[in-house]
C-alpha cells in the first residue's frame, strides 16, 4: 500500500491594500491546522514489526464438527476435508510480543485448540510454544515461548483516546505470507457483533485478511490499541471492514490469564432483558426473565419480573452493561442491586457465584 502522503495546507492570502486598512488593533484569526498523516509510517514499523510473530498450529479433531473449532477465516479453506473422522489439521494466525522472556499474545481461536504451537520470529527463528491461558468470551489467550536472547517486545497503548478518524497500522501473517501490515483509520467504536456479551470491538478499515487474526493493531505511536480479531467479508478475503478487540479490555484479560491461567467471572444466574420502549415506565433498565433456582441471584430473593435499576449505586440501562458489571465483580464479592418489584423500590444484595465454564458440544 503506498505510504500516505502529506495533505498541503494552502493559505488564503488577503491583498495588501486590505491588510493595511485595517486598524491596529484588529487580530485576524488563523484556523489551526489540521492533524496530517505521516509522510510515512516506514519508522513506526521498522520499530514495532520485530515484536510481532507468526503462529502455526497442529489440531487432531474427531467426533464432531470440526469447522466449529476452526477461526473464522480458515473454515472455507478446510470445509472439503472433513468427514467427521479423526485427522490432523494446520493453521495459521498472529501474534506479538509483550515481554522479553517470550510472553505472547494472540487470539483464542487460533491456539485454544492446538496440540501444538510453533512460532516464527521476525528473524527467521521458529520455536515451540505453550499455552497459559485462552479466554473464549473475549478471544484473547496468551502463549509462551522460551527464546535463547530477550526478544523485542511492545507496550499496551490506551484504546479508550482511540477516535473514530485516527490512523492505525495493523500487523500480522496474511495468508501465510509472513510479517506484513496495512494502514487504515478507526471507522467506528463500540461495535457488537453478537460473537458474545462482551463486545466493543473497534472498526478499522486497515485491510486485514485470513491469518492476521490475533495480530496487533498499533497507534500512530507505535503502542498496542487493539487485537485484530474478525473481518466482514462474504468472500473470504478482506472488503475493508475489520474488527479488532480494544486494549483496555485485553490487558485486563492478560493480565489475569498470566496470573491464573483463567478468567473467573461473576455470575448472577439469571436470564435478562431489555426493557422496550422509550415512553414506558422502566425504560432504560433491565427485566430478569428467568431464575436458575439454584443460582445467587434466586437464592437472594430475586424473582422473575423484577426491573434492575441500578448496581452498586450506578444506573443499568441494558442487559450486556448488567453482564459486565457483574461479570467483572470477583466470584465471592457481593453486589447491590436497586429493584422495581411491581410498585416498590427494592434493595437487594447478591453474593456473585462463578460463571460456569461455556461446554463444548
Amino acid at each position: 500500500m503506498p505510504a500516505p502522503t502529506r495533505r498541503k495546507l494552502l493559505a488564503a492570502l488577503a491583498p495588501a491594500t486590505a491588510l493595511m486598512a485595517l486598524p491596529a488593533c484588529t487580530l485576524v484569526p488563523v484556523p489551526a491546522a489540521a492533524r496530517v498523516g505521516p509522510d510515512s509510517f516506514a519508522p513506526l514499523v521498522k520499530r514495532v514489526l520485530p515484536s510481532v510473530v507468526n503462529i502455526a498450529i497442529t489440531e487432531t479433531v474427531g467426533g464432531r464438527d470440526p469447522l466449529a473449532m476452526l477461526p473464522p477465516e480458515l473454515q472455507r479453506q478446510f470445509r472439503n476435508r472433513f468427514r467427521g473422522r479423526p485427522q490432523e489439521m494446520t493453521g495459521a494466525g498472529s501474534g506479538f510480543v509483550i515481554e522479553p522472556d517470550g510472553t505472547i499474545v494472540t487470539a483464542s481461536h487460533v491456539v485454544s485448540n492446538a496440540t501444538s504451537i510453533t512460532v516464527g520470529l521476525s528473524n527467521g527463528t521458529t520455536l515451540p510454544a505453550r499455552l497459559i491461558g485462552a479466554d473464549e468470551l473475549t478471544d484473547v489467550a496468551v502463549i509462551k515461548v522460551d527464546p535463547p536472547n530477550p526478544l523485542p517486545a511492545v507496550g499496551w497503548g490506551d484504546s479508550r483516546a482511540l477516535e473514530v478518524g485516527d490512523w492505525v497500522i495493523a500487523a500480522g501473517n496474511p495468508f501465510g505470507l509472513g510479517g506484513s501490515v496495512s494502514a487504515g483509520i478507526v471507522s467506528a467504536r463500540g461495535r457488537d457483533l453478537g460473537a458474545g456479551p462482551f463486545d466493543d470491538f473497534i472498526q478499522i478499515d486497515a485491510p486485514i485478511n485470513p491469518g492476521n487474526s490475533g495480530g496487533p493493531l498499533f497507534n500512530a505511536e507505535g503502542q498496542v490499541v487493539g487485537v485484530n480479531a474478525a473481518i466482514y467479508s462474504p468472500s473470504g478475503g478482506s472488503v475493508g471492514i475489520g474488527f479488532a478487540i480494544p486494549s483496555e479490555l485485553v490487558s485486563r484479560i492478560v493480565a489475569e490469564l498470566r496470573g491464573k491461567g483463567r478468567i473467573s467471572r461473576g455470575w448472577l444466574g439469571v436470564s435478562l432483558q431489555d426493557v422496550p420502549g422509550q415512553n414506558m415506565p422502566g425504560a432504560g433498565s433491565v427485566v430478569i426473565a428467568g431464575l436458575d433456582r439454584t443460582g445467587p441471584a434466586a437464592r437472594s430473593g430475586l424473582r422473575p419480573g423484577d426491573i434492575v435499576t441500578a448496581v452498586n449505586g450506578e444506573t443499568v440501562d441494558s442487559a450486556r452493561g448488567l453482564i459486565r458489571v457483574v461479570a467483572a465483580t470477583p466470584p465471592g464479592n457481593a453486589v447491590r442491586l436497586r429493584l422495581r418489584r411491581q410498585q416498590q423500590s427494592l434493595d437487594i444484595t447478591v453474593t456473585v457465584g462463578t460463571r460456569p465454564k461455556i461446554e463444548e458440544n
